[in-house]
């Protein structure tokens, strides 16, 4: 795994070191708005990161490619993560500190991480699974290309009820970091 220069931040392979400066940014309650809630502790943190820095599943069926987005000026933002898995799609997310949104932070990092897993790892189809509510990350995901998943990847990717997926075809991707 290595580190990826883009034009508005750069992408840093996640490791537990970053634990105290990301539970600062993941501690902001906007980003909770749709689902899931801040990390209960530095330490709970830690230890997370400590198991993904394995970049991989205990049973080796999907690689884990975590990234943190550092800005130009030193400061962490959010990150961008991947699950890779054997079929050759890779499961997307993101998350950037509400101070950091509408300034084409995301869809740089996002785009930046799409290219990599694209060159460097295969990925042939690119998914991610969200709430459907959530109009900011559902606009972010359309002005890349993405569009809505068939039924069948819905259901094949594990999406509840009130959640959407969108999907991308690698070769579809173009846009520059």
């Amino acid at each position: 795994m290595r580190t990826v220069e883009a034009s508005r931040c750069t992408l840093e392979p996640l490791v537990v070191a970053h634990a105290h400066e990301m539970f600062a940014v993941l501690s902001d309650p906007a980003i909770y708005e749709f689902e899931n809630e801040p990390p209960p502790s530095e330490a709970w943190l830690a230890e997370r990161y400590a198991r993904l820095e394995r970049r991989a599943s205990s049973d080796g069926s999907q690689f884990w490619l975590n990234w943190v987005l550092r800005l130009p000026g030193g400061e962490l933002a959010g990150y961008v993560q991947a699950s890779v898995l054997r079929s050759g799609a890779a499961l997307v997310a993101y998350e950037l500190a509400s101070s950091h949104w509408r300034k084409g932070i995301g869809s740089c990092a996002v785009s930046a991480m799409l290219e990599e897993l694209q060159t460097n790892y295969g990925v042939s189809l690119f998914a991610a699974v969200l709430k459907a509510a959530n109009y900011r990350s559902l606009g972010l995901l359309r002005s890349l290309g993405f569009q809505s998943a068939s039924p069948q990847q819905v259901v094949e990717f594990g999406a509840e009820p009130d959640e959407a997926v969108m999907v991308m075809p690698a070769a579809s991707t173009g846009h520059a970091a």
